[in-house]
């Protein structure tokens, strides 16, 4: 979700429960001449209508025993949920929106992947809109008329910046903001820990040695976003280790793609600046920085390591492959989703709007090995 630049920005400790019991259940086709009804289903249970219609909505107040009787008379009737009627009962469409940049970026194609597995989870489906980072096109997300075909949005914006916080108070439309580009606005922000997880990257280069580092991606003048929060951090770590800053080190790159990440490392090695690592501020420029040291024939890690931010699945099978930061995209994915439909499910809430910032971890591999002499 990474934002500010276009980002070309792991997985989740896995539980177990122990197996339900297997239940064999003789399914046979429903009546002739149409759909099964909620009552056939009620009465082949034993129930009430309501009772049914509660165990298909998900009411967690029903006795086991009951909510089984309703499953296998779901299953022996062959029943189907109606969502059409169901949603438009509740004046909803059953779905939601998720507006990015740019769906080219691995980052953003990932996070939407995550999204629409979240959202399959909980009955709901997806519409992904690209904005192209195209100020007229994110204010149209959130103003114009498609908003009637979603029950809210997720939206990552880029173009817009902290000046236009009004922008987000859209009446009666739940909204869930990604990214770097607004804080304190009147939606619920679900962001990474871009200081800190670039501090961190940081110092891994550090603790392997390293003194000369490089940061390819920066936006000079920026006062908020990915870039500059991910400098802020780089910054930390060398302060905290004793290195200076040196200024000749921070390459700048206007959009995040491979082919700028490459012309940025050449700008550095062809300015003679000696360096012994550089910092991708996103797996894109960190692959098109390994790119050209590839073609110069500077050897990775043994030269120069390489560290990028993201984790894209490319990152996995670069040669070497990259080590990189996980900045948590399934628990953004996840927790923006929980939210939106929070808010979709009671639009009279008046809690506060929550930030959460999701966790991050190294990932370590290859490209920042230490080499033995």
């Amino acid at each position: 979700m990474t934002t500010d630049a276009l980002p070309g920005s792991a997985q989740p400790p896995v539980t177990t429960r122990d197996a339900a019991p297997v239940r064999k259940v003789r399914k046979v086709s429903g009546r002739r001449g149409g759909a099964v009804t909620m009552h056939e289903v009620a009465a082949r249970a034993s129930v009430s209508v309501k009772t049914v219609s509660n165990v298909i909505n998900g009411y967690p107040y029903i006795r086991e025993s009951t909510r089984q009787k309703v499953e296998e008379a779901i299953l022996e009737l062959g029943y189907q949920v109606n969502v059409s009627a169901r949603n438009l009962r509740r004046g909803r469409t059953g779905l939601i929106g998720l507006a990015v940049p740019e769906l080219s970026l691995p980052y953003f194609a990932e996070l939407a992947d995550s999204v629409i597995r979240a959202a399959e989870e909980r009955g709901v489906t997806v519409l992904i809109e690209q904005t192209g980072a195209v100020r007229e096109r994110e204010l149209e997300v959130i103003s114009g008329q498609r908003r009637q075909f979603t029950d809210g949005l997720i939206y990552s914006p880029l173009a817009l910046g902290p000046d236009d916080v009004g922008e987000l108070a859209v009446v009666a439309y739940p909204l869930v903001l990604l990214g770097e580009r607004i804080f304190g606005g009147p939606a619920d922000h679900v962001t990474m820990s871009n200081v800190e997880a670039a501090r961190a990257a940081t110092r891994h280069l550090i603790e392997r040695g390293r003194r000369r580092i490089a940061v390819v991606g920066a936006h000079p003048g920026e006062g908020v976003g990915s870039a500059a929060l991910r400098v802020q951090g780089y910054r930390r770590a060398l302060e905290d280790a004793g290195i200076p800053f040196d200024p000749a080190l921070v390459a700048e790159a206007g959009l995040w793609h491979r082919a700028t990440g490459a012309e940025a490392m050449a700008h550095l090695l062809d300015a003679g600046v000696e360096l012994d690592a550089v910092f991708g501020l996103n797996d894109a420029l960190a692959l098109g920085a390994l790119h050209e040291l590839h073609r110069r024939r500077i050897d990775v890690p043994g030269q120069v390591a390489v560290m990028g931010f993201d984790d894209i699945d490319e990152t996995a099978y670069s040669a070497p492959t990259l080590s990189t930061v996980h900045p948590g995209r399934e628990e953004i994915a996840r927790t923006a989703v929980d939210l939106l439909l929070a808010r979709i499910d009671d639009p009279d809430d008046e809690r506060p709007f929550q930030q959460v910032i999701a966790d991050y971890s190294i990932v370590a591999r290859d490209s920042t090995a230490v080499v033995q002499a």
